[in-house]
């Protein structure tokens, strides 16, 4: 009776024990700790700018991280090709991930991605690539959603800063003096929005100064320095000393047009002009050495830890914004040189 009674007892701890242990069925917990499972999409792993950015997100998931709260981050490359990313973000569903932060290979993807995200109710923070409505207003599957939001910088002010970088010179750019501003525009990718919009305001930000300009060269580099040396290469072969300025739509194509005037016995700061953006530790180098007239930092510090920080949020399940911002700093000899 007694080994029936202490068997029972035994057997009634054990229950509880296992009691205690259980998580209650969500398999996102165990051992009291709670793990988020967050996909990352990311256009390119080759882009300068986003391997920053990517590499922060992984390291700032790393901090945010307690006793109690793991995140398990997932990356993809997206290899340039929608159809690469649209499988990746397929895979990410069928992993049923908790949140996913998405840099679009193409904007005009969006709604695709976003509608089936959103059908498998996953929150989403889409980063650094903006959608843009049918009026360069805010996309309707943005703000029509509490689960999804955007995360960037605006890109007309990283192409207005290029511009005032330049009219702030004692020569407004004229570095032939010609009385006109003749410039080569090296352009990232022409459906990205961010390249659509430095192209337009930088010069904008020159005409709006006062100051003529002409266009010498357009071409498309697609954010590439061996695509941003081939353009400024042949663009001094053909035009020479009539080209004032090189505007390029992000720094790892200035670093190629860097090199091409250099091979070209062109010498920035006394007979051209040269301007990027992101503020690649490189890029600022250059600036601080005169080898770049100026470029812009595009704080991948400040936008993904805000991404993250969102993600978070929509994690715990707090209410958020649908657009958050974090602005551009001009980069040029002042900045350096305080």
């Amino acid at each position: 009776m007694k080994k029936r009674i202490l068997a029972l007892l035994m057997a009634g701890a054990m229950a509880l024990g296992l009691a205690a242990c259980s998580n209650g069925g969500d398999d996102k917990t165990g051992d009291d700790v709670t793990t988020y499972k967050v996909g990352v999409a990311i256009y390119e792993y080759n882009d300068n700018f986003m391997t920053l950015y990517r590499n922060e997100i992984d390291r700032y998931f790393k901090e945010k991280e307690t006793d109690k709260v793991k995140y398990e981050v997932t990356f993809q490359d997206g290899k340039s090709d929608p159809a690469t990313q649209t499988n990746q973000i397929d895979t990410f569903i069928t992993q049923q991930m908790d949140v996913i932060i998405c840099n679009l290979v193409q904007t005009s993807t969006a709604e695709a991605v976003i509608d089936k995200i959103v059908a498998a109710n996953i929150p989403l923070v889409l980063i650094n690539r903006e959608p843009l409505g049918e009026t360069d207003e805010s996309y309707p599957g943005i703000v029509d959603n509490p689960k999804v939001c955007y995360v960037g910088a605006d890109a007309r002010q990283s192409g207005t800063y290029q511009g005032e970088i330049v009219a702030a010179l004692d020569n407004k750019g004229d570095m032939n003096g010609d009385g006109v501003v003749k410039y080569v525009m090296v352009v990232g990718d022409p459906e990205n929005p961010d390249a659509q919009y430095r192209t337009e305001y930088s010069i904008k930000a020159l005409t709006d100064a006062g100051i003529k300009t002409e266009c010498l060269v357009e071409n498309i580099g697609n954010w590439q320095t061996d695509k941003g040396q081939e353009i400024t290469n042949s663009a001094l072969t053909q035009h020479g000393s009539e080209i004032d300025v090189v505007f390029c739509n992000n720094d790892g194509m200035a670093l190629g047009a860097a090199a091409a005037i250099k091979a070209n016995n062109r010498t920035v700061g006394q007979d051209i002009l040269l301007l990027g953006v992101d503020a690649l530790d490189d890029c600022v180098e250059m600036v601080k050495n005169g080898e770049m007239t100026g470029t812009v930092l595009n704080d991948h510090i400040g936008q993904s830890h805000k991404a993250v920080d969102v993600a978070i949020e929509l994690l715990e399940g707090k209410d958020i914004q649908n657009y958050y911002w974090v602005d551009y700093v001009k980069v040029d000899a002042n900045y350096v040189n305080k």
